[in-house]
């Protein structure tokens, strides 16, 4: 018989063809440099019209050349030479510094126009109380699982209610900043050091951590407030950027000494950056005439392109993103987790599964005409709770709750729509990540003599974890540049910042396209919406690279 020919193999699939196998690898090696090819062409696009680098003088480019791209390349090949481990190092910390100020001035943003800073500390604050009470309530074994139910719905219903008016009538009241370091700097810290306890093994080295966590918030925010930067600006960018970045840099030093030169790539470009700062203010050198600037972040949407802001819209998507987040991830998951772990192998999980995946694929603009239809006109009067078929009867009134909630493009109407848009995604992924934990950890927790829920939670979620917050942060990718839905509910063109969630919302991508339909001048299509367009992409971006640096963290650490 003669021989296999060597571009081919023979297997219990048949022949397979070496050629075919390595024109297939090099096909979707080229489909994927052609996906990234086109999304940056995308972005250098809008970013050119946007930013309009040309404008600037020569020696602006010359400076910034030398100061910041040749010695960043010099390092960045340096550190390529001492191992894939310090140039990783350096990129992630470079990505840290880029990214957490971004999601910084997002938080800040809530703080400083949507929410009182004291509204959102009493309700943390009753939060936390009924969250005490379950901890301890775990901890006691004299008590049945029913008594434990009943009493942590009562100290929650009754911490609600009571607890939130309590704090926001007390007649002395800390600075704002203050309180916004309570309400997030210290839950922060607490997870600084539950983080830092498991890395170095060592609960003293957690509090530690958790000390100096809390305390660089506090200085921070009282460092902002002295120097007329903002003490609840400040207080957020330590929170959000600089606790993370800080103990990034204190796990790189301690535990991977020989990647500790890859710090070195984010003080170079910052070093830079500030010395070709300084360098073309001193000579003199005009920089670019830029449209994306602090102002058109900050400032009012206006008619007139040199006064337009997008402001008012990033607060809107901001404020969808929060009220998404929360309505669509814990049914989502919980739905995941059901479908996978408790339903079963029956039809009518089968039909659950193909209606999900058909979902997933309905045209965004239907799920517009679905809020529309049921959030902003059956619920425009509000929920009913007692309804008029139950009510007219026995002769008493319906009871309707939450009616100034729904109605025509609302903050909530728009947050539960675009839930509703991504819920199948959100599920999808998560069955597939949950799919992923192989059966033999599920049987080895079973032999152990845990029970189903024990499992799901101490072997299957951790495990599954990385490939749900990926899913999960894509699927809010997704959300956060939708414009369909939006239109249908009826948001308006012209909107301001959101104050609560009965009030009518805008967000970026409507922002845009209103520009695009309503301001027929040539500066709205050449320079304001492609800025506006590169700020929608840098969140995107900067959501989906998150999405990828915590799937790798964990898959690491798992």
């Amino acid at each position: 018989m003669a021989a296999d020919s060597p571009s081919t193999v023979r297997d219990g699939f048949g022949t397979v063809s070496r050629t075919a196998g390595v024109v297939f690898r090099y096909a979707l090696l080229a489909a994927t440099l052609l996906g990234i090819l086109a999304v940056g062409i995308l972005f250098v696009y809008v970013a050119n019209d946007a930013i309009q680098p040309f404008t600037a003088d020569p020696g602006w480019h010359l400076t910034f050349f030398l100061t910041l791209v040749v010695p960043t390349l010099a390092v960045g090949y340096s550190l390529s030479g001492r191992g894939e481990g310090s140039l990783r190092v350096g990129l992630e910390s470079l990505g840290l510094l880029a990214v957490m100020p971004l999601f910084a001035g997002g938080v800040a943003v809530l703080f400083l126009s949507i929410l009182p800073a004291l509204v959102v500390f009493s309700f943390a604050v009753a939060l936390a109380i009924p969250l005490a009470a379950i901890v301890a309530l775990q901890r006691t074994r004299q008590v049945g699982f029913v008594a434990k139910l009943v009493a942590a719905a009562v100290v929650t219903v009754a911490s609600l209610l009571f607890v939130p008016n309590f704090i926001q009538n007390v007649p002395v009241i800390p600075v704002e900043w203050l309180l916004v370091a309570l309400t997030i700097g210290a839950p922060t810290a607490a997870i600084a050091g539950a983080y830092a306890a498991a890395s170095w093994n060592d609960r003293r080295v957690g509090r530690i951590a958790a000390l100096a966590a809390l305390g660089g918030v506090l200085v921070g925010g009282l460092v902002g407030s002295l120097t007329g930067v903002g003490g609840i600006a400040a207080t957020v960018l330590a929170t959000v950027a600089g606790v993370p970045v800080g103990l990034y840099v204190a796990t790189v030093v301690d535990q991977h000494p020989t990647r500790r030169e890859g710090l070195l790539l984010p003080l170079v470009v910052l070093g830079g950056m500030l010395l070709g700062a300084f360098l073309v203010r001193t000579v003199g050198f005009a920089g670019p005439a830029s449209w994306l600037d602090w102002a058109f972040v900050t400032s009012d949407n206006s008619f007139s392109a040199e006064s337009a802001g997008i402001y008012p819209a990033l607060a809107g998507s901001i404020m969808l993103m929060l009220i998404v987040s929360l309505a669509s991830f814990p049914i989502g998951i919980g739905a995941a987790v059901y479908l996978e772990e408790y339903a079963g192998n029956s039809r009518l999980t089968r039909l659950i599964e193909v209606n999900i995946a058909n979902l997933a694929g309905v045209p965004s603009v239907v799920y517009g005409l679905l809020g529309l239809g049921l959030l902003a006109r059956m619920l425009e009067d509000g929920l009913p709770v007692f309804p008029a078929v139950v009510a007219d009867p026995l002769g008493l009134e319906p009871i309707r709750v939450g009616g100034d909630l729904f109605g025509i493009g609302t903050v909530f109407v728009g947050g539960l729509t675009l839930s509703l848009l991504i819920l199948p995604i959100v599920i999808i992924s998560s069955q597939e990540a949950i799919r992923s934990v192989p059966p033999s950890q599920r049987q080895a927790s079973y032999g152990m003599g845990a029970t189903r829920w024990q499992t799901v939670k101490n072997v299957v979620l951790p495990k599954a974890f990385p490939g749900i917050l990926t899913g999960t942060i894509l699927a809010l990718g997704r959300a956060i540049g939708e414009t369909a839905p939006l239109l249908v509910i009826g948001a308006p063109n012209e909107f301001g910042i959101p104050q609560e969630l009965s009030s009518r919302v805008g967000a970026m991508p409507l922002q845009i396209y209103a520009w695009a339909t309503t301001s027929g001048t040539e500066e709205f299509y050449t320079k304001v919406i492609p800025a506006g367009v590169v700020v929608l992409l840098v969140a995107m971006l900067a959501m989906n690279s998150v999405a990828i640096v915590l799937r790798n963290r964990y898959r690491q650490r798992n």
